[in-house]
This record gives structure tokens, sequence and C-alpha cells, in this order.
């Protein structure tokens, strides 16, 4: 599609790209002739804008009105438009004290507030996949008694990084019993190489012990395939949803905001999103239908991961409407993914 466009269509299609993100109306074409950048008749313009609507990379919102970007307009400014710099001083200076001046909640702690840094600089939801231990990061499980009916479960991995799960109890169970549950599933974790083989290895001592009718150890057993049984939703943490509410076009129709809001309480479909940045490696940029959110794909998700030299932990990023500053907001993702990065491995 890139050689459909001349030098004039792309100054063109960047210009009403500028344009819709900066004041959110429609754009004319009187609006970008008055910019002083283009040398030609509103007449050539007025050409120029319905070429790019025919090759689909603008649209009218409705008949008087001027142009605005579809999907494939803002995915072509971001492919092969914008000009990146990096986030301001003051911008990295906010990330950097922001990363480092946590308090003792260790990595997870590090990992929200990543979030929230990305939501206060972006005015967007600022989004995190915290890493699940895997991959022979698991170090130790503990349980805590929080009554007859419940009890916490602790995974630790290697790198330093928690995860809590709750598990329920079918029988009332002691503080010794939970210990012991503790110590015997330690010994299965020495030769395990993932949260994964871990749970093999329990559900299938699981079965044989069922043959065996050693309550005890099964009782043990029981708990471990509870407690490695991480649920997705614990994996993602959104920081500042309700900024949603101060874009247009979310504000003014309840509809879609209600849409939305639904696709981002299922935590599965962007739990799947930021696996496909982990396994990439690289940023992703997923625009509209791209990202599986919204009512009529006007949502857009920057994302990059982070992690230490030979893995990839998780994902950090951003959650807006499609007109969101990319020029700004694609910087910010990614130096807060590379300090997020150096933080942790210096843990």
């Amino acid at each position: 599609m890139a050689e459909e466009l001349d030098d004039r269509a792309r100054d063109v299609l960047r210009a009403v790209v500028q344009e819709f993100i900066t004041s959110g109306d429609p754009v004319g074409s009187q609006q970008l002739t008055r910019r002083g950048e283009f040398e030609v008749s509103p007449a050539t313009m007025r050409n120029v804008l319905s070429e790019l609507e025919a090759l689909g990379y603008l649209e009218k919102p409705h008949t008087s009105a001027g142009r605005i970007p579809t999907n494939q307009g803002y995915r072509f400014f971001v492919d092969s438009l914008l000009q990146l710099k990096s986030p301001s001083p003051a911008d990295q200076q906010l990330i950097e004290a922001g990363l480092a001046n946590v308090g003792s909640g260790g990595v997870e702690e590090r990992l929200q507030e990543a979030g929230k840094v990305l939501h206060q600089l972006s005015r967007h939801a600022g989004v995190v996949l915290i890493p699940r231990p895997s991959a022979g990061s698991l170090q130790r499980i503990e349980f805590v008694r929080l009554g007859d009916d419940r009890a916490l479960a602790i995974l630790v991995g290697q790198g330093g990084q928690v995860q809590n799960k709750l598990v329920m109890l079918d029988r009332p169970v002691s503080a010794e019993e939970l210990i012991h549950a503790s110590n015997y599933l330690n010994e299965l974790l020495r030769s395990a190489a993932s949260i994964e083989d871990v749970r093999s290895r329990i559900l299938q001592e699981l079965e044989t012990q069922r043959t065996q009718y050693d309550e005890v150890v099964a009782r043990a057993l029981k708990l471990g395939a509870a407690a490695t049984d991480v649920s997705s939703a614990e994996r993602v943490v959104i920081e500042g949803t309700g900024s949603f509410l101060e874009s247009p076009e979310f504000a003014e129709d309840v509809r879609r905001m209600r849409a939305l809001f639904k696709a981002l309480d299922d935590k599965h479909k962007l739990l799947s999103l930021l696996d496909r940045v982990q396994r990439a490696r690289e940023m992703q940029i997923f625009i509209g239908a791209e990202s599986e959110f919204g009512s009529q794909g006007d949502v857009t998700v920057i994302a990059s991961p982070y992690g230490t030299d030979d893995q990839v932990l998780g994902t950090v990023g951003v959650i807006g409407p499609t007109r969101l500053d990319y020029q700004r907001v694609i910087p910010l993702v990614n130096f807060t993914a590379r300090v997020l990065s150096r933080v942790l491995k210096s843990e």
C-alpha cells in the first residue's frame, strides 16, 4: 500500500492524523491549507483528501464534515510516517524515580508502579503483565492459614517475584499441616523445570496417592495443585481505566463505554494479547480491531516486553483510544520497559 502514496499524499495524511489527534475534530481542506506547509489550492487539497479516502486511509464521520483517520490510516501513520524521539528529560526522570523509589513490596510492587507511571505520563490506562514463576524460576511454595476454609499460597520465584493465590479448603487444616505440605511440595520443586512441570508432577503424584490412601501426602498434593493453577486474571494489572471517561469517543457514548469496560474485564483476552508481545520479544502496536478491545475497533494497545538479558519476563504498555498521541506514548512505553528491565536485573 505504501507505493500508492506520493510524497504530497503522505504529508497530507500525516497532517490530518496530527490535527485530529490534537483537536478530536474532523479535518477539512481549508484547515490544512491554513497550516502554511502546503503550497496548493483548497481544490487540490480536496482532491488529495478524496484520494486518501478512496484508498481507505481517511473517512467522513458524516456528510458535511471533514475527514478523520481510519484504523488503516493510523497504521500507515505509525509504520511509515511517524518520527519518534526519546522522552523528554523530565519524563525520563519521572520514570527513573518512580521505578527506583518503591517500598518493600519487591518485584511485584515495582511492576505495579510501572503501570502507574505510564498512566500518569500518558493519561491513558497503564497495563503490566506480571510474570508467573516459570522456566525454572519457581523457588518455593509457602502456605499461610487464613481460617478454617481458606489458605494463602505464596509462590516465590528465583528472581524475587512473588505471586499469591487464595486456596479454598474442603476441610479445616492446621498450621502444622500447611508447613508439612510446603516442605513436601518444595522437595518436588528441586528437579522441576517450570511451574507447568511442577503441576504435572503434583497431579501424577496425586493420582498415585489415591491408590495408596496416604491422606497427609494427598492433602499436600491437593494444596499444591490448587496453588499452581495460577489464574490469568492475577497476572494482569491495569492502572487508570477511568482515563477513558476523559476521552470524548467513550464519555459521550455509554454503549461504547460499557462494551470497552466489559472487554477490559475479560483478562483472558488481554493476557493473550500481552503474551503475543512477550513471544515477539519486541514492541507491538495493536490499532483498532487488532487489539480485540472496544466495540468498534476504537482502542489502541502499545506494549513492550521487559526482562533480563536471557529471559523475557512480562510486558508493560498503555491502552487508550485510537486517537492517542503515538509520538509521545510509544517512546514512553519503550523507555519504561528498558528502565524496568535494568532495575529488575539489579534486584
